[in-house]
């Protein structure tokens, strides 16, 4: 245990309390590593105002047409962008899911915690037009039935 403390502790995220303690949950070791990635895919640079250096441009690709050009761009740039800012992090490689379809793609995200020589992997999906599942739902038009008039 103590040969991994240099892979650090933090708050879980979503941060959650412990319900016996009422203390907020930690991650330690390759865990913590593992959100500290996520948390780097999930913030919009400029998001925290003490950190607008944090995270990443991945918002700028929702609704764009995915080209393979513009997949290769998007996936070098995620990977300067989580090395740049996780140095517990070596020999990183992002490769998409060819089975990713219907307005997402699936990243599977592997990656070699430095210190450790551990191997981990993330599967993280990117939607790219958030709103097909909600059009999917809804009826394509509404029918209305005219309501009866009353007489005063």
């Amino acid at each position: 245990m103590a040969a991994k403390e240099f892979l650090g502790q933090g708050m879980k995220f979503p941060p959650q309390i412990n319900k016996a303690t009422g203390r907020f949950v930690t991650v330690s070791e390759e865990q913590s590593v593992k959100e500290s990635v996520y948390l780097i895919l999930m913030t919009s640079i400029g998001e925290r105002p003490l950190r607008e250096d944090f995270g990443s441009n991945l918002v700028s690709y929702t609704f764009m047409d995915m080209s393979l050009t513009r997949l290769n761009i998007l996936i070098r740039t995620l990977k300067e962008e989580i090395l740049n800012q996780e140095p517990r992090i070596s020999e990183l490689d992002i490769k998409p899911d060819p089975e990713s379809g219907d307005g997402r793609i699936i990243f599977n995200i592997e990656y070699t915690v430095t210190n450790s020589n551990t191997r981990d992997n993330i599967v993280f999906p990117f939607y790219l037009n958030r709103d097909t599942e909600m059009r999917e739902e809804e009826p394509e038009h509404y029918e209305y039935e005219p309501v009866e008039e009353i007489e005063y």
